[in-house]
């Protein structure tokens, strides 16, 4: 059963950062409940289904040079995570966020990411 960091690694890498349609697919099969609820500023998405179209939407039109990174430690305990982030072109985010995960029987059941637009030099 994977622990917290490894599903928010898992969360980061293999699925928001996976531009692969059918394997970031199988990795949301494996790592995500099936009634997943994921909440982001755009509003509440539920199941795996609906998680898939928001990940292969964000990537289809973020540039191809984007890429999300950590952007901090995780923090974590039995069954709720968190770990900050930040997406763009390498050395230059564009935006920060914070994805805080709860888990049932070692699987992702909530996703809540915070976002805040990094300031870009004039």
């Amino acid at each position: 059963m994977a622990t917290v960091h490894e599903l928010l690694d898992t969360n980061l890498f293999r699925v928001f950062n996976n531009r692969d349609a059918a394997d970031r697919r199988r990795v949301i099969d494996e790592t995500y409940t099936d009634d997943v609820e994921f909440t982001d500023p755009e509003g509440t998405v539920v199941g795996r289904d609906a998680l898939d179209e928001k990940a292969g939407d964000l990537l289809a039109t973020a540039p191809a040079d984007f890429e999300f990174v950590t952007d901090g430690i995780h923090y974590e305990s039995a069954d709720t995570g968190a770990l900050p982030w930040a997406f763009g072109p390498a050395g230059s985010p564009v935006v920060r966020g914070l994805d805080i995960v709860t888990v049932r029987d070692g699987r992702i059941r909530t996703m809540r990411t915070l976002l805040v637009e990094v300031a870009q030099p004039e």
